[in-house]
């Protein structure tokens, strides 16, 4: 079977501001494919902002006017699906041949009210794949994200297997990961916006229960790339200067870390997957096939969709 070359980009995008960030995402997409890169993964809403340490005045009981010009802020800087944005990314994704896949903040193109984590999948030649939604914001994102549903839980047939995915805290839904495990997912990616020690843990758990090649991609932002004119920026005091230090990975099939974990600094993540990795590995276990108990153990999702091809 024939090898390919993935890329985990740890960047920084320039918060609040979408045009910006759009070329951050083609500066870096060009230096990946430039390693030869086939598949490109960018963070949890690298698009523009992951609002670490930010309340959007949005105790329980009550909403602040400051708060909400944070979030008419974070409204502006958002991606509608499709739109120039969309475009551009496409663009992006036809120029150097590779399968893009970045997660953004998504803006509701019909209410025009509601803000959604989402995962991009964009073709080589440029196509809009797919659009996953974030199931359950967690904690306090809930303030800002609505929550997605079973028809974004989406998987595309590459040249090298099925790949899919989900994102950041997602991965501790059994049920979640079952979903991309009976799609028969070879390559799992995980963009987050978690730089714990305990979540290579959970990637390299992933790997093994799916024996999948999976890819974590995680930001690198400090309080300084925070907008100096941000409402409510005076909330950042209480945090560390580091807001986000990366650690982004990726592993194999059998739990081996293949590249990283990278922190505390901006970079590219390349490996070179082999297919027949996947195969071997599940020569014990399957965890949607000989290892599974279907006479047992009845799970379906009315509503996900087929696997794009």
């Amino acid at each position: 079977m024939e090898t390919y070359t993935v890329a985990a980009v740890q960047a920084t995008p320039i918060l609040f501001d979408l045009p910006g960030t759009l070329e951050v995402v083609a500066a870096k997409t060009e230096l990946a494919a430039q390693k030869q890169a086939r598949v490109v993964l960018f963070p949890e809403a690298f698009v523009s902002a992951y609002p670490r340490g930010l309340s959007f005045g949005a105790p329980v009981g009550s909403r602040s006017e400051a708060g909400r010009d944070l979030w008419l802020r974070y409204w502006e800087s958002s991606v509608e699906v499709p739109s120039p944005a969309t475009d551009r990314l496409g663009a992006i994704a036809k120029a150097h041949g590779v399968y893009l896949v970045i997660g953004v903040v998504e803006r509701d193109a019909i209410t025009q009210g509601t803000l959604y984590c989402s995962l991009l999948y964009f073709s080589p030649q440029g196509e809009l794949l797919a659009c996953h939604r974030k199931l359950k914001p967690t904690g306090a994102e809930r303030v800002i994200w609505g929550e997605g549903d079973a028809r974004g839980l989406h998987t595309v047939a590459t040249p090298w297997g099925v790949m899919g995915g989900l994102i950041c805290w997602e991965n501790y839904m059994p049920l979640a990961r079952m979903s991309m495990y009976q799609k028969g997912v070879s390559l799992y990616l995980a963009p987050t916006a978690d730089h714990r020690d305990t979540w290579q843990a959970t990637l390299r758990h992933i790997a093994t229960e799916g024996r999948c090649y999976v890819v974590g991609c995680n930001q690198l932002v400090t309080q300084d790339d925070y907008p100096k004119d941000l409402p409510l920026r005076e909330e950042l005091a209480g945090h560390p200067h580091v807001m986000s230090r990366g650690g982004s990975v990726i592993i194999s099939p059998m739990g081996e870390v293949l590249a990283g974990p990278l922190y505390d600094e901006e970079g590219i993540l390349y490996a070179t997957l082999d297919p027949a990795a996947v195969a071997r590995a599940r020569m014990d276990f399957d965890p949607a096939g000989h290892y599974h108990r279907p006479d047992v153990f009845d799970f379906a999702v009315p509503g996900q969709p087929e696997t794009i091809r």
